[in-house]
């Protein structure tokens, strides 16, 4: 099934996507900041480079969209109908990737938390930021 915008179009839509400061890294950036907690941003020197890093609690928190990482049973994961391989492998890729990034920092001893776009959306927010802050504390 051919693509249903142009090339030049495509090109734009898919530069306007970022993979840093989304909204949903804001949201947990700005609640731990105001619960005292501090942090810092995309660490290279850990496996997966997490979106947010807490030394002082040797935590790291990956927050994942629901479509780049392939969520599942997620209403935000749908499956594109152009380029379906394509797209598969990749989120395929992404996923795996995530898996050893989380694995490489717990054998590192890191406490590794993983939030997902929808748990930071509508009522599923303040329950996913009380069980953050719970986990932190504990």
């Amino acid at each position: 099934m051919a693509d249903v915008h142009s090339k030049e179009t495509r090109s734009y839509n898919m530069s306007r996507i970022k993979s840093k400061d989304t909204k949903p890294e804001i949201i947990v950036r700005k609640f731990l900041f105001s619960h005292g907690f501090r942090f810092r941003l995309h660490d290279k020197k850990l496996p997966g480079k997490p979106d947010i890093v807490l030394p002082k609690y040797h935590a790291a928190i990956f927050i994942h969209g629901c479509f780049w990482h392939g969520h599942e049973n997620c209403k935000y994961f749908v499956v594109p109908k152009t380029r379906t391989e394509w797209w598969m492998n990749k989120i395929l890729i992404n996923r795996n990737n995530d898996i050893k990034s989380v694995d490489l920092l717990q054998k590192m001893g890191w406490k590794v938390l993983v939030l997902w776009e929808c748990e930071l959306k509508g009522e599923a927010l303040s329950k996913t930021l009380t069980k953050l802050l719970s986990i932190l504390e504990s």
